[in-house]
């Protein structure tokens, strides 16, 4: 799962941009990384070969481990714990192949079937043709039933002598199985290049409504009380024990090499001392749809960069919209152990987070308001997740951050899209979101028609696709400047001493450094960096029926002439 052909940085970084929440480095185009984000990536694109290589390599082995552990005698005829133990390590097998699978799915969409070892398939067809991935989607999804059965729920751990880690549970099959139903019954391109799903699509918002509700039910699972505890303390503290359980599913990391470690919090995040990449850059627009009181905007979101010290904040560049970072996985946050702001090490042991508890309930009622509408259950597991956003009790109705009742189906859907966006962020997810509800055209359209209304100091508009705004962000007096407050070690937006909702003031407060943040357009720049370094380099090559997936890398296609190009590459 991990290393830098894995989840390290391709998988998590690179390919789930761009999005109506984050775009990759700015810089011109490379036929690498950045062309991947702007959806101008080609077949000899120098990072398509190997992370495509490595997901197959992942389903090999997976597929060894499946053949062998069943035939194992122990398997049958051992003691009862050796047996638990053996049907444990199966469904991990079973539970990996799908992610694995899953992965290389929605990045390319039909595959061959890859379901023996390779030692069988050689001895039949060892290079076969593509299948439908809803064929694909229902063996994985089969499949995934099956580990359900093999794997113990977090309490049943210690029965069979296993500590409670971040290894495989059922938990965290049904979490995947939903993630996949819901896949399988969303939109995806399909090789005519239109974007379908198929008629029966109402049977896996069921499956996933299903496996849900069995997470919830189960007790097992939680959230944890404070947004930023789970990534301060849990995620980038490197604390294995998890009381609530929300990290359901994880690609640990370790051994500071591309091999086997991560780039989380080096490629991106905010730079310490100069160092770090600093490429993942959170779109103005994505900014502003935050609530000025949502907790969860200073996690996602870094407006600084951090001296040589490792603790004081300084400017992140003269133009300090558009050098926000994510801040999820970031380096000033890192302990057990900290690193030297020294240092130059680009590994830091981060683990990629792939399913969350809080995932599992935005899924919830997901599926509950397709199926029917936005009944009760679905109303309580958004309001769990945006309460928690807010700082507020978990379980307490509070009508000051809850959704209005009384939504049609089709308005708490688009407040589901905006809640996605805001308990997710930076962390792989949307782009396929928005693919499997078919809107990443829209969202690409209008996110770039906001950015180009602030890139000339001009009040952004409401989206079609998602709820709103807050009120006070589509203004034409947002802060032309920001004062960062000199020497502060604040990791939130008290490191400034003016509002990013209001008009800045005319002088420089005493104490503070003055930068750029929405800049006023002149004759000599009548467009300001929102527009010259967000707008002008967001997606710029996406177009419908290509982009939603990437192209099959030449050596793929080389080494298995049965495998057909995407649509219009």
């Amino acid at each position: 799962l991990i290393g830098d052909q894995g989840y390290g940085i391709r998988l998590s970084l690179y390919y789930p941009l761009d999005n109506d929440e984050m775009q990759g480095p700015t810089g011109a185009g490379d036929n690498d990384r950045r062309d991947i984000a702007r959806y101008t990536a080609t077949p000899g694109n120098a990072q398509l070969e190997k992370p495509f290589n490595q997901l197959f390599q992942g389903i090999e082995y997976a597929n060894i481990c499946i053949d062998n552990i069943p035939k194992m005698n122990l398997y049958s005829n051992g003691s009862d714990n050796e047996k638990k133990q053996l049907q444990r390590m199966h469904g991990e097998a079973l539970t990996l192949r799908a992610q694995f699978y899953f992965e290389a799915i929605r990045n390319w969409g039909d595959l061959p079937a890859h379901f023996e070892p390779a030692y069988i398939l050689a001895a039949g067809n060892p290079f076969p043709s593509q299948v439908d991935r809803d064929t694909l989607y229902n063996r994985l999804l089969s499949d995934l039933n099956t580990a359900a059965t093999l794997v113990p729920w977090r309490n049943e751990l210690a029965a069979i002598g296993d500590p409670s880690d971040e290894r495989i549970t059922k938990g965290t099959v049904k979490a995947l199985r939903a993630r996949i139903a819901l896949a399988r019954g969303g939109y995806s391109l399909r090789s005519d290049g239109q974007m379908k799903r198929s008629a029966d699509y109402l049977t896996y918002y069921q499956m996933a409504k299903d496996d849900c509700n069995d997470i919830i039910t189960s007790g097992q699972h939680s959230l944890n009380p404070s947004y930023k505890g789970l990534w301060k303390d849990q995620v980038c503290g490197h604390v294995l024990n998890d009381p609530n359980g929300e990290l359901m599913f994880q690609a640990s990391a370790t051994g500071l090499t591309g091999a086997e470690d991560s780039k989380l919090g080096y490629y991106n995040g905010p730079r310490i001392n100069n160092k770090g990449n600093s490429s993942v850059n959170p779109l103005p627009s994505y900014f502003y749809l935050f609530d000025s009181t949502d907790t969860r905007r200073d996690v996602t979101i870094t407006p600084y960069f951090v001296a040589a010290n490792g603790v004081t904040k300084i400017t992140p560049g003269s133009q300090a919209l558009v050098s926000i970072t994510d801040g999820k996985y970031r380096r000033d946050w890192i302990s057990n152990p900290t690193i030297d702001p020294a240092s130059s090490v680009q590994y830091f042991s981060l683990k990629w987070q792939i399913i969350r508890y809080a995932d599992v309930l935005l899924m919830l009622a997901e599926a509950e308001n397709e199926i029917s509408s936005p009944n009760a259950a679905a109303y309580n597991a958004i309001n769990m997740v945006r309460r928690r956003g807010f700082g507020k009790p978990i379980s307490t109705p509070d009508v000051t951050v809850d959704i209005p009742l009384g939504l049609s189906k089709t308005e708490f859907f688009k407040y589901l899209v905006r809640e996605r966006a805001l308990e997710l962020g930076g962390e792989g997810i949307r782009k396929y979101d928005l693919i499997r509800w078919n809107l990443l055209e829209t969202a690409i359209n209008e996110t770039r028609n906001n950015l180009n209304r602030m890139a000339i100091a001009t009040a952004m508009i409401q989206s079609t696709y998602m709820a709103g705004y807050p009120s006070y962000s589509l203004s034409n007096t947002l802060p032309s400047s920001m004062y960062l407050i000199t020497g502060s070690t604040a990791d939130n937006y008290t490191i400034w001493s003016n509002s990013y909702y209001k008009p800045a003031p005319a002088a420089t407060p005493a104490g503070t450094t003055k930068l750029t943040w929405i800049a006023l357009p002149t004759g000599a720049a009548p467009r300001n960096s929102v527009g010259t370094t967000a707008a002008d380099r967001f997606a710029t090559g996406f177009v419908t029926g290509k982009g939603e997936l990437l192209p099959f890398p030449n050596a793929a296609r080389t080494a298995n002439t049965n495998l057909k190009q995407n649509p219009n590459y």
